[in-house]
């Protein structure tokens, strides 16, 4: 796991199986985005077997079989999603090409877990919906800066069990490093990414909806800015937003591909939660110039001023509640309509952005 590069960041599996060897069989299909490691690794760890793969480019194939040797090649996506022993397909495809494959998946019988952001367009949104109400099947999304996150699960117990009482607002920072030379073509044109609100602005709406309680929020105003790589005209390099949840909590986010050669990590990530009695904040990668190990949570109540240092000590839960759930049909690691609500909102935060220069 490289520490420099966002793209392939993949937090090594913690091992805690939720189920018997052989009974939980899953596959890769499109390997466009390093995350495509975290999410196998993921389910591994909590007990899934990893049985096949499928991507039609021969280089990234080898080296995802390389890192995972117990994956066969298939010869074709038919040919996985015609196992009947399969069932769940993991995939980090193209961001505009996810939505067609899940459909796919799900008209196959098999639940579909995907890389963020899990559409371009609201109008895949609602193909998706259709397509799981109709096979009733999962259709669930890796939002990993909370679901692979020590700190950020840690955060959100702290929420539940009432550490800061009611939350009242949330600020997320997403910012990460370009690594442009590495990236593919496809990174850099709008069609296919679907702007940066759409694409890391996911992760941001996702943790607001977690850690307030929110079930929908109204988007007040955002911005998006190209600043900084005028060489890549498509690309955006700066996201904002600011939005108010159906319970009244407000959310200020910003993403940005400006992380500086200093940093010793790809993004200096953040989030600050603040309750009726208390506030936390999280410094998720590094924590500057202190400590260049990540997962850490400040939080200041009522009972003082605390640190909690994480890494290691609360492990990946969303993967084996998420295994269990496809098993007993449950909705334990994420609600549908979580994992559908956050993607419709940074589609419309991405929509109603103002560009400014």
């Amino acid at each position: 796991m490289s520490k420099q590069d966002g793209m392939n960041y993949a937090p090594a599996s913690k091992p805690k199986p939720v189920v018997q060897p052989g009974e939980f069989r899953f596959a890769a299909i499109a390997l466009d985005h390093g995350h495509i490691n975290g999410m196998c690794e993921g389910l591994i760890g909590a007990g899934g077997e990893l049985v096949s793969v499928y991507d039609p480019d021969s280089a990234k194939l080898r080296a995802f079989v390389e890192r995972f040797p117990q994956a066969v090649p298939a010869s074709s996506e038919a040919e996985i999603l015609s196992d009947p022993s399969i069932q769940m397909i993991a995939s980090a495809a193209v961001t505009s090409e996810r939505c067609a494959l899940g459909l796919r998946v799900m008209e196959a019988g098999k639940d579909y877990f995907t890389d963020k952001a899990p559409f371009t367009t609201l109008e895949q949104l609602e193909q998706a919906r259709k397509q799981v109400n109709k096979t009733g099947k999962k259709y669930m999304v890796y939002y990993s800066e909370r679901l692979h996150t020590e700190s950020a699960i840690y955060a959100g117990d702290l929420v539940d069990q009432g550490a800061i009482g009611r939350v009242v607002q949330v600020i997320g920072l997403g910012p990460h490093r370009l690594n442009a030379q590495h990236r593919p073509d496809w990174f850099f044109k709008r069609e296919k990414y679907g702007g940066i609100l759409c694409d890391i602005g996911s992760h941001q709406i996702e943790q607001f909806l977690t850690y307030s309680g929110a079930k929908d929020a109204t988007v007040v105003h955002s911005h998006i800015a190209n600043y900084n790589n005028k060489n890549y005209p498509e690309l955006e390099d700066f996201g904002d937003a600011t939005l108010v949840g159906d319970n009244g909590a407000t959310f200020y986010f910003r993403v940005d591909w400006l992380s500086p050669n200093g940093l010793s990590t790809w993004g200096d990530g953040r989030t600050i939660i603040l309750g009726t009695e208390g506030y936390i904040e999280l410094r998720k990668y590094v924590d500057i110039a202190r400590d260049t190990t990540g997962q850490h949570v400040y939080l200041v109540n009522g009972d003082g001023e605390q640190h909690f240092a994480v890494e290691g000590q609360i492990g990946y839960p969303f993967f084996g509640q998420l295994i269990l759930d496809c098993i007993h049909r449950t909705e334990n690691a994420m609600t549908q309509e979580h994992a559908f609500k956050a993607a419709e909102l940074c589609l419309k935060v991405q929509n109603l952005a103002v560009r400014v220069e």
